[in-house]
């Protein structure tokens, strides 16, 4: 699986790595999107680039955090329980609430949002007890954590990270 991200700017406004993307490196991330273990021999063919500037660009977009190439697995088919957690702050601390929940061992997605939730998290738990552990344990005694409504999954049933670069 591999996944792209924008990354943010320290003034707070979205800086979007695809502005800064040459049309090859953007190619390379559909290739890796469509098959993350494709060799790059294989990609470098398709492109007609040599198999070193498709390690060497695959490797500077990793560097940069545009690009994480890693196995996907699905939670509920491997007996995990797994939950998507809205999260309300206390006013000032939307921040260094997500923080401290990206610190967390439990939780592999944080986002901050708008609208009903000031975060949203997914976890992975070994079962219903190990989820309400973390819930009462960890989650709600992390400071300016105001409410949570967690939402666990039954049946997933589409994830894919095939959007391309646009």
């Amino acid at each position: 699986m591999v996944r792209s991200s924008n990354r943010e700017t320290g003034s707070g406004r979205r800086n979007r790595p695809a502005d800064e993307l040459s049309d090859l490196d953007k190619r390379i991330v559909e290739h890796l999107q469509e098959d993350g273990r494709r060799a790059f021999t294989q990609i470098a063919a398709a492109l007609g680039v040599s198999e070193a500037a498709v390690r060497a660009r695959t490797n500077r977009l990793i560097e940069r955090g545009i690009l994480q190439v890693v196995g996907v697995a699905d939670p509920g088919k491997l007996g995990f329980q797994q939950a998507l957690i809205g999260v309300r702050c206390e006013p000032g601390h939307i921040l260094e609430v997500a923080a401290a929940l990206a610190e967390l061992r439990e939780v592999d997605y944080v986002v901050v949002t708008a609208g009903r939730f000031d975060i949203l998290i997914e976890t992975v738990a070994e079962d219903n007890e190990d989820l309400l552990r973390f819930l009462n344990d960890r989650l709600q005694r992390i400071d300016g954590v105001r409410d949570t409504e967690t939402f666990t999954y039954l049946r997933l049933v589409k994830q894919t990270y095939q959007f391309g670069t646009r």
